[in-house]
């Protein structure tokens, strides 16, 4: 087989990295007299290298993580100590492989959102799991609509798909009745097969303000809680820190 013809063959079997490089890769294993063993791993190498860096881009896109809130700008200095102590176990991934939940409680400002959103950037990039960000009242909005237009089969369906799903800040939804039942219907299609990921400012004694029926209400915390990590969000509040160090550098300058 002619040199120039491997392109066009590997292109032809989705070798679209190697299809590239071929030619060159040639002629530099010739001219410093690489073996063949040499030649192919180096080919094929490039070519996983390079469709791992695309689903990782992929992942990354359907993540619709917020930008900036990754491990590098998360202070752990400032994380609970149970929190900190318990980052190195999540960032394996394992609880999103058995179908575990994590449960983020604490109020507002806390850095709960920064976490969850910093470990979701870390598992993607390197277990390459798949995660959905989402506020939960667009969710529930979603759930919802689809409903209505009798597609809430093929919506949950679509959800499934996302290894884990985090729902930031549950406690700020207040919802009609049937805005309850989509989300009680979400969580129970997920139960004990993918994972849910939850931030709120509310306890579990003020979750009837979400789900208004205490039997939803219970039934709901149990199915979270049964697979569940549960983590406590203390100390000051980190924006409220922040202002007032920016206010003191201001003031400084």
């Amino acid at each position: 087989m002619k040199s120039d013809s491997l392109p066009i063959l590997a292109r032809s079997l989705a070798l679209t990295t190697l299809a590239r490089i071929v030619e060159d890769s040639l002629a530099r294993a010739e001219a410093e007299n690489w073996g063949y063993t040499r030649l192919v791993r180096y080919l094929l190498e490039n070519e996983a290298d390079e469709r791992m860096r695309r689903r990782v881009e992929r992942l990354f896109k359907d993540s619709h993580l917020p930008p900036g809130k990754t491990l590098e700008s998360l202070d752990q200095a400032r994380l609970p100590e149970k929190v900190r102590r318990a980052l190195p176990s999540l960032l394996t991934g394992e609880f999103i492989r058995r179908g575990d939940n994590l449960l983020c409680f604490g109020l507002p400002g806390r850095g709960k959102t920064v976490f969850v959103c910093a470990l979701a950037h870390e598992l993607i990039h390197r277990h390459q799991q798949r995660i959905l960000f989402t506020p939960t009242f667009k969710l529930v909005t979603q759930l919802l609509a689809a409903k209505r237009d009798l597609k809430l089969p093929s919506l949950l369906a679509k959800l499934e798909r996302f290894d884990a799903i985090i729902l930031d800040d549950l406690g700020y939804v207040q919802q009609s009745r049937e805005e309850m039942e989509v989300l009680f219907t979400f969580l129970a299609e997920r139960y004990e097969k993918k994972s849910v990921v939850i931030t709120s400012n509310l306890v579990f004694s003020q979750w009837d303000q979400i789900f208004k029926d205490p039997m939803t209400t219970m039934a709901a915390i149990d199915r979270l809680v049964h697979h569940a990590l549960i983590l406590e969000f203390t100390g000051d509040s980190h924006r409220a820190a922040a202002a007032k160090s920016k206010a003191a550098r201001t003031q400084a300058t």
